[in-house]
């Protein structure tokens, strides 16, 4: 799973997308004879500026892209002004761009990166209606997690100065941590609120993160160890390595610890006035904002009624599939019984020690070592990153998810990270180690983002931006992809390629029911339960994440039969001409992009082949 933000908050602005103003301020004029033979040099042009602007509105995104300047010990505006901003910027750089340009000037790569810009500003647009509506905090978004994550994984420190830079950005969390619960309570003051079991996660996270040294008397907490981990690798003295853990301790003490107890005051202040209703359906206008989700992830017109049938009906295709490896395994009984069997058998799961987790991350390194010389076969192009496997840090692993990916930097300074959430073995099970790891690594989202990330010649918001119903339709299309490669030998492995399928085929049916049809939390697990052979306890982590993020689940299994359905129609239409490694290439070289684009770019690709 690679995350995509379900609000514009002013995190995910700083993260993410900052607009640019200078290009907003220019004024729109009808391009002259003289600019048209000069659109392409030009539109590139605009769209490097474009993004040198974000960049530097965004010393976060800089830091993601591995650029170190004067904005190295910053964070950014996490303000409602500053979401406002980002906006207006951004809808005065489309009118721009319109006004600028001609599409049919342009070769095909501009004109692709054209539409793809108007898309893109157009679902920020519909976006921004609710941009109230997000949740500021909750499980697996919000300052609270998302800073300390940042500087443990992405903020590097390399010499003195990058350290000097880590001690600004901890005494900037204060700043920041109360411009993000000043939006809080705006929104609690207009109702948006998460239901009320959210909250004892936050202030959980919260409170890992100011536990132990310099804190108090335990071992050092988390962000403590990571700053001496990284200053202890110096080639310096160990008296200026003393003089800057010292430093890191005293923002610790003054900025960090005070910005959170504020947070978990707060937090605190809320849940004995927080709901217990679920689905966005309970806010104002919130099928309009639930519509608005299902399109921005999807990219398409679906309705919640076309999703929840379309699920049902995924639903009762997997199960078919599951039916003909329960016969291959030889476990006797209805598919209740095969779930039944599946979810208890001890040995389809590691134990709950270091042993245990030691042995889920080896079998995903097998899962690695079988598919990587297989690759070439079947793409063109590979990434160049390399790609790391790591459990998730121990501050975040209760509420974080079971696996996500982190993308390498573009100087190759990070490498691709697949992180495995190993706080509880018994809520992931060695059958899906393949198909997980197929999914969040290769075929999956390293090489995908990857390849992504390492495209030339095309403008920065494709080469970093994302459209979740490819990406994670790509992830999903790899789970299977792989055993078309020959893989999932072990009939258990292949139940569970099947059985995350039909965890994403659920989601149609859970999504739409939480947020439309108004099921409660606990209708949800119930219907996972009856239906899957998921762990109970990763029954509940998934659909509090559904709850939180309405409409994200259900773009996996839209995306993903997609590029199964134009895979086919290349297929048919190619027959001995089709060649799988051209396939691949055409859906991955152009970065994400829409369904409906993806179609047209597939289609050109079948009529050059013919």
């Amino acid at each position: 799973m690679r995350i995509t933000k379900t609000a514009i908050s002013g995190l995910a602005i700083a993260l993410a997308y900052v607009a640019s103003p200078a290009i907003a301020q220019t004024t729109a004029t009808a391009p002259t004879a003289a600019a048209k033979v000069d659109q392409n040099a030009a539109i590139t042009a605009f769209f490097e500026e474009y993004d040198a602007q974000q960049l530097a509105l965004s010393p976060l995104s800089k830091s993601y892209r591995g650029i170190k300047d004067s904005d190295y010990g910053r964070w950014g505006d996490f303000t409602n002004a500053a979401e406002a901003r980002a906006n207006d910027a951004a809808r005065s750089a489309l009118k721009e761009m319109r006004a600028r340009f001609d599409p049919a000037q342009l070769t095909p790569e501009n004109r692709l990166s054209y539409r793809l810009f108007e898309k893109r500003a157009e679902r920020n647009e519909a976006a921004f209606k609710y941009n109230d509506y997000g949740y500021v905090f909750d499980q697996m978004n919000g300052a609270q997690s998302e800073l300390p994550a940042f500087l443990i994984n992405i903020h590097r420190v390399d010499n003195k100065s990058d350290a000097r830079a880590y001690v600004s950005r901890l005494y900037g969390i204060g700043p920041g941590m109360n411009q993000a619960i000043e939006q809080a309570k705006a929104r609690a003051g207009q109702g948006i609120m998460p239901p009320k079991w959210v909250y004892p996660y936050v202030i959980n996270d919260a409170r890992n993160v100011i536990t132990g040294a310099p804190f108090d008397s335990g071992p050092d907490a988390p962000l403590f160890a990571d700053f001496k981990g990284k200053v202890g690798k110096l080639n310096i003295s160990q008296i200026e390595k003393d003089l800057l853990i010292a430093d890191a301790a005293q923002a610790l003490n003054s900025a960090v610890k005070p910005a959170y107890e504020a947070l978990i005051s707060e937090m605190t202040a809320q849940e004995k006035v927080a709901g217990t209703d679920d689905g966005v359906w309970r806010f104002k206008d919130g099928a309009g904002y639930y519509a608005e989700r299902l399109a921005n992830y999807t990219t398409t017109n679906m309705t919640a009624e076309q999703i929840h049938q379309l699920g049902l009906a995924q639903v009762a295709r997997i199960h078919k599939e599951m039916g003909v490896v329960q016969k291959k395994m030889g476990v006797k009984g209805d598919l209740q019984a095969f779930f039944k069997y599946m979810r208890t058998e001890p040995k389809f799961y590691a134990p709950e020690t270091a042993e245990g987790r030691a042995l889920y991350l080896s079998e995903t390194q097998k899962a690695k070592d079988a598919i990587t010389p297989l690759l070439p076969k079947w793409f063109g192009t590979l990434p160049q990153a390399p790609l790391v496997v790591k459990p998730v840090e121990a501050f975040r692993e209760k509420s974080a998810g079971k696996a996500f990916y982190q993308s390498p930097a573009p100087d190759g300074s990070r490498p691709g990270t697949y992180y495995a959430n190993l706080y509880k073995m018994a809520d992931m099970p060695l059958t899906e180690v393949e198909a997980l790891f197929y999914h969040e690594g290769v075929p999956g989202h390293h090489l995908q983002l990857a390849i992504q990330t390492e495209l030339k010649g095309v403008p920065a918001f494709r080469k970093f931006g994302g459209v979740t119903a490819y990406s994670e339709g790509w992830g999903l299309y790899s789970e299977k992809l792989a055993k078309d490669m020959g893989l999932y030998t072990d009939p258990a492995r292949d139940f569970g390629r099947l059985q995350l399928e039909l965890h994403r085929a659920i989601r149609l049916v859970v999504d739409s029911g939480l947020h439309y049809k108004r099921w409660s939390r606990e209708t949800a697990i119930k219907y996972v339960e009856d239906n899957s052979a998921d762990a109970p306890g990763g029954i509940v982590k998934a659909i509090e994440r559904y709850i939180i993020y309405p409409g994200q689940a259900t773009a996996y299994m839209v995306g993903r039969l997609k590029i199964s359905e134009l895979r086919d129609k290349a297929q048919k239409a190619l027959g001995k001409k089709f060649d799988i490694r051209g396939f691949h290439d055409t859906v991955l070289k152009s970065g994400p992009v829409p369904l409906d684009v993806l179609e047209e770019q597939v289609d050109g690709w079948i009529a050059s082949r013919k």
